[in-house]
C-alpha cells in the first residue's frame, strides 16, 4: 500500500523514522500544520477577512483553548482542552518562536527519554502547566493558546540533563551578538526573567508567565526524580537564541 503513496510522503515517513528525534519534529509539523489552516494564518480564505476572520479567531480560540472559567465550571469537555492548547498559536510570530525553542531544545531530550516517555512527558507537563495557570487565574474569560508550557518543561528537563551543553544566545544589550554560555547559566537566566515579567505582568490577554515557571518547574523536576544524580550526559554544543514567545 505504501507504494501507492506520494513519494515525498514516502520519504518524509521514512526519514523520520530514522531520526533519532522523531517526536519532536512530528510535534513541530503538527503545530505548524493546524496553524497554516486555522483562522489565526490567514491562509484558509473560509474564515473570511475583516470582523468576520477576527469572530473566526475568537471563537476558535474559545473553542480549543484553555478558559479558566470554563475549565473549572464549564462542560466536561473543557477538561481537554489544555491538551488541545497545546497545538494552537496566536500568531506567525508566536508559532515560529515556540517551534525554534522545540526545535533546538527537543531534540536531544527525546534522545535521551526515548521516543514514547518524551511524547507522554512533553503532554503532560504541558497540560498541568495550563493548568496550573487555569487554576490561578480560575475566574478569568480569556482563551489562553500555545505549546509555551511544555517546550518549558522541555527546557527544565534539558537543564537537569545537559547543563554543560553550550547554548548560543542573542542578548539586546550586547547588540545582539551571538554568544555561547553553558546551559545551566541561560536556562536559569530565561527563567529568572519570566519569574520578573510575572511579577510586572497586567492582568488580561498577554504572555502566560505562569505556564512558562510551572512548566519549567515540572521539567526540572521530572528529569531529577526519573533520572537522578549521576546521569547527566556531556553533550556537544546546542545553538539556541533566548527568549520564549507567549502562549
Amino acid at each position: 500500500m505504501i507504494g501507492n503513496w506520494n513519494p515525498k510522503a514516502v520519504r518524509t515517513l521514512r526519514s523520520l523514522r530514522s531520526t533519532s528525534a522523531p517526536m519532536t519534529y512530528t510535534l513541530i509539523a503538527v503545530c505548524c500544520l493546524i496553524f497554516v489552516l486555522g483562522p489565526a494564518s490567514g491562509f484558509t480564505p473560509s474564515y473570511g477577512t475583516g470582523d468576520a476572520l477576527a469572530a473566526a479567531q475568537r471563537a476558535y480560540f474559545r473553542h480549543w483553548g484553555v478558559v479558566p472559567a470554563d475549565l473549572f465550571d464549564g462542560p466536561a469537555r473543557e477538561a481537554l482542552t489544555p491538551a488541545t492548547a497545546l497545538f494552537i498559536h496566536g500568531s506567525w510570530v508566536h508559532l515560529l518562536g515556540n517551534m525554534l525553542f522545540l526545535f533546538v531544545f527537543g531534540a536531544m531530550t527525546e534522545e535521551r527519554m526515548g521516543r514514547v516517555a518524551f511524547t507522554l512527558f512533553y503532554i503532560g507537563c504541558g497540560y498541568l502547566a495550563l493548568l496550573g495557570y487555569a487554576a490561578a487565574n480560575a475566574t478569568s474569560q480569556q482563551s489562553l493558546v500555545g505549546a509555551s508550557g511544555a517546550i518549558s518543561a522541555v527546557l527544565g528537563a534539558f537543564l537537569y540533563l545537559f547543563p554543560s551543553a553550550r547554548v548560543t544566545s542573542l542578548l539586546p544589550f550586547l547588540f545582539f551578538l551571538p554568544l555561547r554560555f553553558p546551559a545551566w547559566v541561560v536556562l536559569p537566566f530565561w527563567a529568572a526573567l519570566q519569574w520578573l515579567a510575572l511579577g510586572q505582568a497586567p492582568s488580561g490577554p498577554g504572555v502566560a508567565y505562569l505556564a512558562h515557571l510551572v512548566g519549567f518547574g515540572l521539567g526540572l523536576g521530572y528529569a531529577w526524580v526519573r533520572y537522578g544524580r549521576g546521569t547527566k550526559v556531556k553533550a556537544a554544543p546546542a545553538p539556541a537564541p533566548e527568549g520564549e514567545n507567549q502562549p
